[in-house]
This record gives structure tokens, sequence and C-alpha cells, in this order.
């Protein structure tokens, strides 16, 4: 109850304080990347129960003459990079925080594809709710392997407390003024996980 009580005054002062901010990125994501100004993609939550994440879109939609997409790191674009570098592309997730999708912190949402894929210790990592930021995130970030992200996300599951979500929201704020982890050292986003 405390954590959900956290979770709805945090999400709701943050929507209302960066309010002109979200405006502001609205506007340049709409003249630098076009059309839609969010990416919405359904994601896994509270027990692989599925809900549409919200974030500013980072990358455009180019496309190779056979019509697919073009690669993540051609898409990506030196805006949405400086978005994500800034974590600016996932203010919009306060929103699922507050309808109550997501929570403040835990595990990020991951694809859904990838449910399949977890064996029975990955698939902890569902047992609470998904998070903005979580232990993983001021821990490394993208750049841990997918079985240190893992074993950070279920660690969370065991050792939740009020106190350390505290902790990790203070955290996030150091870890993202020094933008440590933010991307892989493999992709321009974080690799596929394959299970």
């Amino acid at each position: 109850m405390l954590k959900r009580l956290f979770d709805i005054g945090f999400s709701l002062g943050w929507l209302i304080v960066f309010s002109p901010l979200l405006l502001i990125v609205g506007v340049l994501v709409k003249l630098k990347l076009g059309s839609p100004v969010l990416f919405i993609q359904e994601r896994p939550g509270y027990l692989g129960r599925p809900f549409r994440m919200v974030k500013f879109r980072t990358m455009t939609d180019a496309r190779g003459p056979d019509g697919v997409l073009l690669p993540d790191q051609v898409r990506l674009t030196a805006f949405g990079k400086f978005l994500r570098a800034s974590t600016l592309d996932e203010f919009p997730e306060m929103w699922n925080v507050l309808t109550g999708d997501m929570s403040v912190v835990g595990p990020r949402p991951l694809l859904m594809a990838y449910l399949g894929r977890y064996n029975a210790f990955q698939t902890r990592r569902m047992e609470v709710k998904p998070g903005v930021t979580g232990w993983a995130q001021i821990n490394g970030r993208n750049s841990l392997s997918w079985d240190e992200k893992f074993a950070l996300d279920v660690w969370y599951v065991d050792h939740r407390t009020f106190w350390l979500d505290m902790k990790i929201v203070v955290r996030t704020f150091f870890k993202v003024f020094a933008r440590s982890g933010i991307n892989s050292e493999k992709a321009a986003t974080m690799e596929e996980f394959r299970g």
C-alpha cells in the first residue's frame, strides 16, 4: 500500500512539474523524427500480463528499398541518442505508473517476445510490477549482460523494501546525470535476449 501511494504521488507530481518539458520534447520529436510522437508498445507487466507502455520515440521509420525497416543504429538519430542518454524518452512512462501498470521502481519491462525464452529463475522478475528504474539500472543498466540483469532483478524481488526503493530513486538521479551505462557495447540498443 505504501509503495502504491508513493507511486501515485510521485508520478502525478512528476507529470505536473515536468508538463512544460514534456510538451517541448513532444514538439521537438515531431519536428525531428515525425509522427507519431509517442512510441507505444505492448510489454509484459506483473505476472506477465500485457500492458501498453508509452515512451517518446527515438528512432525514425526509415526503410530500405525493400520496405523493411533499416537497422536500429541507422534509425537512431543524434537527437534520439540524446533523449535516451538523458532518459527524457522515458518521462511519459510516469503515466503507466499513475495508472498502475508500472511502479517507479521495479525490473524494467522487456519485450513480449521474450516471455517464452525465460527459465524459471528469470521468470521471477515478473513477481513484482515493472519499473521506470530498478536495481539493475543503477548497477550498470545496458552495460550489463542479460545474466547479470536477471540476477539483479531477482535480487530486487527477494529484497524489496520501501527504503530500498527510495535508495534506488536517489541513485537513479546520480546515474542519469553521470549518463553511465546508457548503451550496450554490442549494439545501438540492447542486444536481443535469446534465452
